[in-house]
């Protein structure tokens, strides 16, 4: 791909955006789905099974609907650096083979809750490895295997089409956001051509920890609805379009 041209993104846009939200969190349901709902604004969820205890209809409707539902593991696994992962969830007692059966049951246990089976993932804590000392290995190839687009998190740019590596895409963490700071993004992806994945957890009216507050989401989703050099799609969507322009990749 030459980077000397402007990449031209699927209907002729000049930049891809991506909203995504982690975890399946009730409020998510409650507050973020209307509001997509109403701008036909489509997201990507990544599911925490223990979350939709008693929502897999509402979940299996937001399937239907359009939304992408995503891997997030079964059991959400980060470094036991995290005093609530430690023990057999931390990832440093992991192995690639463990991590492989719990992404392969995530991906059975969504497809009988909601129908579908996950085309992308999104790694727990934005963290890459399993194992530690000798042991230690980057799970970013097995996404790669396993899915078409895996999301990273705390990263602070948005994708190059021709350099971003689609088991480990740039997620940038939206929540507690103004609207300026999302124009600001916007604007930076426009400027370069990029995909900018916005990162989010909760949706709610209040400046909580890992909030997306509900006012600022509904006004961005607005200004893109509008905009026709924008496009906005799921994260496994917008993978598959780039990776069928970018062979052998």
């Amino acid at each position: 791909m030459k980077t000397s041209v402007p990449f031209v993104w699927h209907g002729g846009a000049r930049a891809a955006v991506s909203l995504t939200f982690d975890d399946t969190r009730p409020s998510q349901l409650e507050h973020g789905i209307p509001v997509l709902d109403e701008h036909g604004i489509r997201a990507t969820f990544y599911a925490s099974p223990a979350n939709m205890k008693g929502r897999t209809a509402a979940w299996r409707r937001v399937a239907r609907s359009g939304h992408e539902i995503g891997n997030h593991t079964l059991v959400h696994p980060c470094s036991g650096n995290f005093t609530w992962s430690r023990g057999p969830r931390a990832l440093e007692a992991y192995t690639l083979a463990k991590m492989e059966r719990e992404l392969r049951s995530a991906n059975a246990f969504l497809h009988r809750t909601t129908g579908v089976t996950p085309r992308s993932f999104a790694y727990p804590c934005g963290q890459t490895f399993v194992g530690m000392g000798g042991a230690y290995r980057s799970y970013v190839p097995l996404i790669s295997r396993l899915f078409a687009a895996g999301r990273g998190f705390l990263f602070e740019i948005h994708n190059h089409p021709a350099y971003c590596e689609l088991g480990h895409l740039a997620g940038i963490n939206g929540d507690g956001y103004t609207l300026p700071q999302y124009m600001a993004r916007l604007d930076a992806a426009l400027a370069d051509g990029g995909w900018v994945i916005f990162c989010g957890h909760d949706i709610r009216n209040d400046h909580g920890y890992q909030t997306t507050r509900t006012p600022v989401l509904d006004a961005f989703c607005r200004h893109l609805a509008k905009r026709h050099d924008v496009w906005t799609a799921p994260v496994a969507e917008v993978a598959t379009w780039l990776k069928a322009r970018r062979p052998g990749v």
